[in-house]
């Protein structure tokens, strides 16, 4: 069943963040990239396959900057930091009222995602970052950084143009100046250029080594914008990380090979399981010890409680638990128990 998306807004500090939500699951959040709009850009077939794609199965949160997109325009200095960054995603998790949440970092939004995860381990399941880097200030020189940012700030059309021809690798022409519009309508030349300003000078090397949470780092090796080194150095400092290497050129994962970036990212999410047949219960597709076992993972008991519970050796509980993860199509138990709800087999 297809569940239909939604565009709020959330008050913060006094403005309207615009964010979007879809679909049903477990919470998946991406913090915001650099430029966005989220009505616009899901006018762009590739931009909804890939989000739809990589999505199925989740509740999908996604936002746009203070000063881009559907955001109110309004952006101040003291927003162009990391700390405010990782404020804004709190309070939209908080407003939202989800738990433990997956954080999709990519880009620019790679440096929230990896500060919530070191500041709020106990709410953040797993880190998926694409295109992701520590320091911003390695990403190029400070010549070719200050020209890039000067060429936004003079001549926003220029600009525009240089950074769709960094952004979308050897795509054609047309491809990239649709893009360049896009970029102009969804952000002033000024903010573009302060929030190229803030992307070069992040720096979470500091967070990255008290990250708790497992995380899987997806690269492409002739990644423009974000060079693939980058990539690979993040994944080495997180204390527990995957690291999977991706043929292609372009930033957005949309473009180049999309499928390739979809089926990476959802190893760590688990398979996709489709939506039940009409009828499908707990008793056609779990055996009589699962339903058990499950409905005490519901509780929140751990596998030494439940084998207590049920008298069996804890073996034989992880065994069932793998089974349950398994046919839900879900990674952690967690997750598990809420597709479980999802489909209403608890």
């Amino acid at each position: 069943m297809a569940h239909p998306l939604e565009i709020r807004f959330l008050r913060f500090d006094g403005r309207r963040v615009a964010y979007e939500r879809s679909g049903a699951g477990p919470p998946l959040v991406a913090p915001a990239w650099w430029v966005s709009h989220l009505e616009l850009d899901r006018r762009d077939e590739r931009v909804s396959r890939f989000w739809d794609a990589l999505t199925r199965g989740f509740t999908f949160v996604r936002y746009d900057h203070l000063g881009v997109g559907m955001s109110d325009r309004l952006v101040r200095a003291d927003d162009l930091t990391l700390e405010r960054e990782v404020a804004l995603l709190e309070a939209l998790v908080d407003h939202l009222g989800l738990g433990r949440v997956t954080l999709l970092g990519a880009s620019g939004g790679g440096a929230a995602a990896i500060a919530f995860a070191a500041r709020r381990p106990e709410r953040v399941e797993r880190l998926l970052l694409y295109g992701a880097f520590a320091d911003g200030s390695e990403i190029a020189t400070q010549e070719v950084r200050q020209a890039i940012v000067g060429a936004v700030r003079a001549h926003w059309g220029l600009g525009s143009r240089v950074l769709a021809g960094v952004f979308l690798g050897d795509a054609g022409a047309e491809a990239q100046e649709r893009f360049a519009r896009f970029q102009r309508d969804a952000a002033t030349a000024e903010t573009a250029a302060a929030l190229l300003e803030l992307i070069y000078r992040l720096d979470i090397r500091a967070e990255v080594e008290r990250v708790r949470s497992p995380a899987l780092v997806v690269h492409r090796r002739g990644d423009r914008a974000i060079p693939y080194r980058l990539g690979r150095e993040l994944a080495a400092a997180l204390p527990d990380a995957t690291f999977v290497p991706l043929a292609g050129g372009a930033h957005f994962p949309w473009f180049d090979d999309a499928d390739s970036v979809v089926r990476a990212l959802r190893t760590a999410l688990g398979p996709e399981r489709p939506e039940p047949p009409a009828g499908e219960t707990s008793a056609t597709l779990f055996s009589r010890r699962e339903r058990e076992v499950l409905g005490l993972l519901a509780q929140g008991l751990t596998d030494k409680e439940i084998a207590e519970q049920l008298v069996l050796s804890r073996h034989t509980v992880h065994r069932h638990v793998a089974n349950i993860r398994r046919k839900l199509g879900r990674g952690t138990r967690t997750a598990a128990v809420a597709e479980a709800a999802r489909l209403g087999l608890l």
